[in-house]
């Protein structure tokens, strides 16, 4: 059975299967999950701005691979896969705000994890090299970690800019990272719906 992307990530039961969806196909994508605290922190960055959407606190991530559109058939065999990374936890910083594109009229508000930290390219490595070993495609753009705060429909760059500057020292607690999750997305009316389909410890079982 699934559940939605709204658990309590402070209760973690590691390497649990949460539910895959029994549809022909599945729009997957592998994420962290920030504590409670760190995306209600997050949240509080909201406040009247044209043409915004604000993410709200549970379905704030950081994404770390997007798959796209996985026959369901396959997902067992990826998830076994993704099972077998082993990383060390690490601490990962939260700082920095920004937009996407920096320079032209935003799409995307978003929260840094400052500078990242060794142990998180080097999962993202790992989670390449295991989903391409079993042939899942993957895009080329440049990994930048980040949770998103916000979506934008014309939102004029001048009032994202001054919006960022007055908030430029923003910081939120560091979180832990032990786990990694793979959600299904499914396109709704009222925006993109998340569940969890399976979590992997890090540390192993």
């Amino acid at each position: 059975m699934s559940r939605r992307f709204g658990f309590d990530p402070r209760k973690r039961t590691l390497g649990m299967q949460v539910g895959i969806v029994m549809s022909p196909s599945q729009r997957l994508f592998i994420a962290l999950t920030p504590p409670a605290a760190v995306r209600a922190a997050v949240a509080g960055l909201a406040s009247p701005l044209p043409g915004v959407n604000w993410t709200s606190p549970d379905k704030m991530h950081v994404t770390l691979r997007f798959l796209g559109e996985i026959a369901t058939e396959r997902i067992e065999g990826i998830a076994a896969r993704l099972a077998t990374i082993r990383v060390e936890p690490f601490i990962l910083p939260t700082e920095g705000l920004g937009s996407f594109p920096p320079d032209a009229p935003p799409r995307v508000i978003w929260v840094g994890v400052g500078r990242g930290h060794p142990r998180l390219f080097q999962l993202r490595q790992k989670l390449d090299d295991s989903l391409l070993a079993v042939r899942v495609d993957l895009d080329v753009r440049t990994f930048h970690p980040h949770i998103t705060v916000a979506r934008c429909a014309g939102t004029p760059l001048p009032t994202v800019k001054r919006w960022l500057r007055e908030r430029e020292d923003f910081t939120a607690a560091p979180f832990r990272v032990d786990a990694f999750d793979l959600y299904s997305s499914r396109l709704t009316p009222a925006g993109s719906e998340y569940a969890l389909v399976r979590r992997f410890s890090l540390a192993g079982p």
